[in-house]
């Protein structure tokens, strides 16, 4: 099997920077750009929360110099405790440069559908990484980028936490997969991932229809107006104007309760609502302003 005729890398000779754990799918990503003809720089990143770190940051040290490449350890003291993924998270993103590919397979994509399926997310957190050019592994599965890296003579680092069903994550993983495989009898993975692929191509269709209506800002359209959209034209329209963003570029939309929120001010019921980050929508002479 030739896993390159699957991944989605950039040009041969291309200088890319790649987000190294020392675990098997950022071991394949590695070993994968390389034989792609990559010119890599491997970015790893210890959190110093279990007490292993040190031997996976020595190891990906070891693992580079044999490959020849590049390697950047960069140390970041995080603590234990509540919403540790998420934190650990926004931490790589500080200090691993923007663009860095990852080692995010299809089975990562399923996942994420179907965590993002449990919060209740919309068309965007149904088909996510399916455009993410920084995962060029997302259309291949775990178990061949694992065996990849046997092939390659590589013994990856462990991360027990990966076995902890404290995180959400590991227990899609190893539960609500296995369960969905045993009642469909069949392998769910590639499911999930073609319909990612589809509801991305509803999501791109409608968001060409919108383009217009994404390019009038807040205040630009009278209330009169938006009362005569369609609720899902609306909706949209509202979901894009009041979302915010992080300083790493994350793109977080408005919850459900805060679009019914805006639409009853849009509506007239309420002339002010207040929003997440301390802002407040209100309307004026039929316009939205946000405070």
């Amino acid at each position: 099997m030739n896993l390159l005729e699957d991944c989605d890398f950039p040009a041969p000779g291309t200088r890319v920077d790649l987000a190294v754990s020392g675990g098997p799918d950022s071991l394949g990503l590695l070993v994968l750009a390389l034989e792609a003809h990559l010119v890599v720089t491997v970015h790893h990143v210890d959190h110093h929360v279990r007490p292993t770190s040190g031997d996976d940051a020595n190891y990906v040290r070891e693992v580079c110099r044999r490959f020849a490449v590049d390697c950047v350890v960069h140390d970041v003291r995080l603590e234990g405790g509540a919403n540790f993924e998420a934190r650990a998270r926004a931490a790589r993103r500080r200090v691993v440069p923007r663009g860095a590919l990852t080692g995010h397979t299809m089975d990562d994509l399923a996942e994420t559908v179907l965590l993002n399926m449990m919060r209740g997310a919309g068309l965007a957190g149904l088909s996510p990484m399916v455009d993410d050019a920084t995962k060029p592994l997302r259309h291949l599965r775990r178990l061949h980028v694992h065996s990849h890296v046997v092939g390659a003579g590589l013994a990856a680092r462990h991360d027990e936490t990966n076995d902890s069903d404290r995180f959400r994550r590991n227990r899609v993983r190893h539960e609500l997969l296995a369960l969905m495989n045993d009642v469909a009898q069949r392998d769910v993975v590639p499911v999930l991932a073609r319909q990612a692929h589809v509801l991305f191509e509803e999501r791109a269709w409608l968001e060409e229809l919108a383009r217009e209506d994404l390019a009038r800002d807040l205040g630009a359209v009278d209330c009169r107006e938006l009362r005569t959209w369609a609720p899902a034209r609306l909706t949209r329209w509202l979901r894009a104007r009041l979302a915010t963003r992080t300083a790493h570029g994350e793109f977080y939309p408005p919850s459900a309760r805060e679009v019914a929120r805006a639409l009853a001010v849009v509506r007239g019921d309420v002339v002010a609502c207040e929003l997440t980050g301390g802002r407040r929508l209100a309307r004026r002479a039929q316009r939205l302003t946000l405070e």
